[in-house]
């Protein structure tokens, strides 16, 4: 199980566009969840990241990223929702939306090749556009 030091170190993150990323939280899991960022190299996990579940362990991760577009979902796991608010990678304490609106232009990651399966797996986050909100 993913363990996190609730000292909070000292980091610095920029929120200015988790606003932007998530415009619409409806709702999430209670009392959020500690990742296990094993294996994930950035400093950041941006609002808007893919959260996933290891079914056997129970352990909640960021969605692996490879060459600058998610990776393919790893055996046992299961897509629950996006990260709300953008985290250093040193204190993982994610707010997880599980019903809400994600700007896709501004996610992080293009969700072309996992929409599909996401959606099926989490159906009530919607990945909008401004053009769609005309």
């Amino acid at each position: 199980m993913a363990l996190t030091d609730l000292t909070n170190p000292r980091s610095v993150v920029d929120f200015g566009n988790d606003a932007v990323v998530c415009p619409q939280f409806i709702s999430g899991i209670d009392g959020g969840r500690s990742l296990d960022v094993t294996g994930y190299t950035d400093a950041v996990i941006k609002a808007g990241h893919v959260i996933i579940k290891d079914t056997k362990k129970g352990d909640y991760k960021p969605m692996p990223v490879a060459s600058g577009n998610y990776g393919t979902l790893p055996e046992n796991h299961e897509y629950v929702g996006v990260l709300y608010k953008s985290i250093p990678t040193n204190a993982p304490m994610a707010s997880i939306m599980t019903n809400g609106k994600v700007n896709s232009v501004a996610a992080p990651y293009k969700m072309d090749t996992i929409l599909e399966a996401f959606s099926n797996a989490v159906p009530f986050i919607a990945f909008v556009s401004a053009e769609d909100e005309v």
